[in-house]
């Protein structure tokens, strides 16, 4: 079939995990589904962060799909923490496995996608051409549209720049470099300790310090992966019914009914593990204040012990938000490279950076020369992906119009006035809460049975209703209010995006009772759809 044919039942934006599941039981289901991807390969986030020390926070035996136990059974992982070149090769052995290349256009970039009222049907515009298909359904990922703040003089630097959600394809050198980093985010934290070994000096620009907790990453044993694979049916389940799709020792009492010792103890041993479950010890961390800053208080001294000057350490250590609701961090060495004679850090939240220069930047009346900047400034997380698509509805109503306001869905799927448009691990949805890789696969098979309950029952058309958007909307915002995490200026508040507006975007409630919702709106027929044929 040709690639632009319009008898297409489903166009899918996007190749990274979500999209090739997406295509792949749209296929097994009998529809025809095509997918458009503005990278050369498959890989999603992992084809397009290969900043130095990429590496996710998940763990690799549970960082990958369980649809098919052969493919789970085969696939052997190195370390604990998967790296980015690893994953980008398990992301290619997929499509390999399962033929998925022959229905994806690469290096085609989605412009523009409308729905046509009169047809039912999408088109969809790309750099080149034009294609439709009843249904359109997005797998452009939550962090996928990189923000760099818009700095006066940003475009006279005379060296080398990069962003880190947008590292070339070529290795950098920093062999010898004068490099500044700005930002202290999760990508920050696992760059600038591999950058640091190999460059002259590393100057870390820093607004806003983090919670950071070690990886304790190491090489898997054959041993350990055979004890997990011979369990994985059992612990799979598990997963899909806590809180964040992440199995985590939980205690079941709180933090402040302990005595501090036994507390401290328990963080010890939490800290020696490492991982983000860290925060998952106590049910009362990310509820109570109190309960909070003991365990931000803990980090605080693990810091200061790491760090050998006071100053520098005092700026690492955070202050202005709750433990745990911003994405907890994993590094391996981040604090300890504070140590190293050839790093330093310059605070600022105080004196913002005034200027980048032809030779480096300003921060205040001072001046720093560089050969490379490193803006590792983050994203603009869960909406703008889709909002720097022209995406428009019934009646022309343009999505980012609609979402002015902040993102208005209901389960993240869909958004009244947008029918046959489907989002997947979209804002209202427990996606970046969780293991994504637990969340994807449940948002793909929900897609796909819903879509074959319309083909089954002759329906062509499915609209989210705009009262149960709604009702869904308020439930978000109140489980949100319940803990601690509004309190935050995160990029789940879309905090670091001049202008946007601050609403909490994800589902807190949890990934198991999130899949419970789900279940019990498709047994109902789709309660809060508007089917029609």
């Amino acid at each position: 079939m040709n690639e632009h044919d319009p008898r297409y039942d489903a166009i899918i934006i996007g190749a990274g995990f979500a999209g090739m599941y997406m295509l792949k039981t749209l296929r097994d289901k009998g529809f025809r589904a095509h997918v458009y991807e503005r990278g050369t390969d498959v890989g999603g986030t992992w084809y397009w962060n290969r900043y130095p020390g990429a590496r996710c926070d998940i763990e690799s035996l549970y960082y990958c799909y369980s649809f098919s136990d052969e493919l789970q059974q085969e696939w052997r992982w190195t370390e604990r923490y998967p790296s980015q070149p690893e994953i980008l090769r398990y992301a290619r052995h997929v499509a390999d496995r399962f033929d998925l290349r022959r229905d994806i256009s690469f290096d085609t970039n989605v412009r523009a996608a409308a729905f046509d009222e009169r047809a039912g049907r999408w088109t969809v515009r790309t750099d080149d051409a034009e294609i439709t298909a009843r249904f359109l359904i997005t797998a452009v990922g939550c962090l996928s549209a990189t923000q760099t703040p818009d700095f006066p003089g940003i475009g006279t630097f005379r060296g080398e720049s990069y962003h880190t959600g947008r590292w070339p394809h070529e290795e950098v050198d920093f062999t010898g470099k004068r490099v500044g980093v700005i930002g202290t985010g999760s990508s920050a934290i696992q760059a600038i300790p591999v950058i640091a070994r190999q460059a002259a000096q590393v100057t870390v620009f820093q607004r806003t310090a983090q919670f950071s907790i070690p990886a304790q990453n190491h090489p898997l044993s054959p041993e350990e992966q055979r004890r997990v694979k011979a369990d994985y049916a059992r612990l799979r389940a598990e997963a899909r019914m806590t809180q964040s799709g992440i199995l985590a020792e939980r205690l079941q009492h709180n933090a402040t009914e302990v005595p501090a010792a036994e507390f401290k103890a328990e963080l010890d041993r939490r800290w020696a593990i490492g991982g983000t479950t860290f925060t998952a010890t106590y049910p009362d961390t990310l509820r109570d204040p109190a309960a909070n800053e003991l365990s931000a208080n803990y980090v605080r001294g693990k810091i200061r012990e790491i760090v050998d000057d006071p100053a520098t350490a005092e700026l690492l250590c955070p202050h202005d938000h709750p433990i745990g609701t911003k994405r907890i961090c994993v590094d391996t060495d981040y604090y300890a490279t504070y140590n190293r004679d050839n790093v330093s850090l310059v605070d600022i939240r105080r004196t913002p950076i005034s200027a980048i220069t032809p030779g480096g930047l300003r921060v205040g009346d001072r001046d720093f020369e560089f050969d490379i900047i490193v803006f590792a400034t983050g994203y603009d997380a869960m909406t703008g992906p889709l909002n720097r698509i022209d995406i428009r509805g019934a009646g022309g109503l343009r999505l980012r119009e609609k979402w002015a306001d902040g993102p208005r869905t209901y389960l993240g799927l869909a958004s009244s006035g947008f029918p046959n448009l489907f989002t997947i691990t979209g804002p209202g949805s427990p996606s970046v809460l969780s293991n994504m890789i637990v969340s994807i696969e449940q948002h793909v098979e929900w897609i796909g049975a819903h879509l074959e309950h319309l083909r089954d029952n002759g329906f062509t058309r499915s609209e989210a209703a705009a009262d149960a958007e709604r009702t869904w909307g308020e439930h978000v915002n109140a489980v949100a209010a319940e803990t601690l995490y509004p309190r935050a200026a995160s990029w789940y508040m879309g905090a670091n995006v001049p202008g946007k507006p601050r609403i909490f975007m994800p589902y807190i409630g949890g990934v198991g009772t999130y899949r419970e919702h789900c279940r019990e709106i498709a047994a109902g027929g789709y309660r809060g759809f508007h089917l029609t044929v």
